[in-house]
């Protein structure tokens, strides 16, 4: 198994959209549209797993790790709702970007520019988050791995990302690249997009278990993303660390 999760043109690529990860009109406009529907789903799963009474404040003294952070966008409000966050990236412009940010708005997230494999940390986390990244990594397998040592027992671990389907393609490449233009011809690479049989399979040699796994649709008629029962394009997915 490989050792090395980062992948350096991936990397280089979002450390030059960098200074525009808290433009919601931007680059990263489609992050920004679907973060409410991300955050509601952690949120939920969070307090249904470790009955937590506090919704105001669901994530509080909860140790939380949001893997590939980029600027922020979830960090941020996962720290609002309580959560000690630390936030890590390999692109050292986008954890620039996110100290910058969480200063600004005095909210204290520890930003580290590392990989999985090389956070030296001594205790492990309630939850890890995997949120849009496994499709831009080295090798999703030993990234799955790397970020489950990472993890508690019993702990959560959420993540999301595109499934490698027909429609992916037609929708996630040459509908949101080439034709919306919601994001940057050349962000993804339908290679790197995983089946769900496939993550599930890695997950458990990973002492991960499946609790939850749903897809994610964009409906234009309201203008946002809501958690639906077709996961042939965009899914998010819990598990549980055994």
């Amino acid at each position: 198994m490989k050792t090395n999760t980062i992948n350096k043109e991936e990397i280089d690529k979002f450390s030059k959209m960098a200074s525009e990860w808290w433009d919601p009109n931007g680059k990263f406009k489609p992050l920004h549209k679907f973060n409410p529907i991300r955050i509601k789903y952690i949120k939920d799963c969070v307090i249904k797993h470790f009955k937590i009474n506090n919704s105001k404040q669901p994530f509080k003294n909860l140790e939380i790790l949001d893997i590939g952070c980029g600027g922020g966008l979830l960090s941020e409000p996962i720290s609002r709702l309580g959560g000690v966050v630390t936030g890590i990236d390999a692109s050292i412009k986008n954890i620039k970007i996110a100290k910058i940010h969480s200063k600004e708005k005095k909210l204290k997230i520890n930003y580290i520019c590392a990989s999985p494999e090389k956070l030296k940390k001594k205790n492990k986390f309630d939850i890890v988050l995997n949120m849009e990244i496994v499709e831009h990594v080295e090798d999703v397998e030993t990234f799955i791995n790397q970020s489950s040592k990472l993890l508690k027992k019993n702990g959560l671990m959420f993540i999301a990302t595109i499934n490698k389907t027909l429609k992916s393609y037609l929708f996630a490449i040459i509908g949101a690249e080439y034709i919306l233009r919601w994001l940057p011809i050349g962000t993804h690479e339908w290679d790197k997009f995983v089946e769900p049989k496939k993550l599930v399979e890695f997950a458990k040699r990973n002492n991960l278990k499946l609790i939850n796994l749903n897809g994610v649709e964009f409906n234009p008629i309201i203008n946002e993303w809501k958690i639906s029962n077709d996961n042939s394009v965009n899914y998010i997915s819990n598990f549980k660390k055994n």
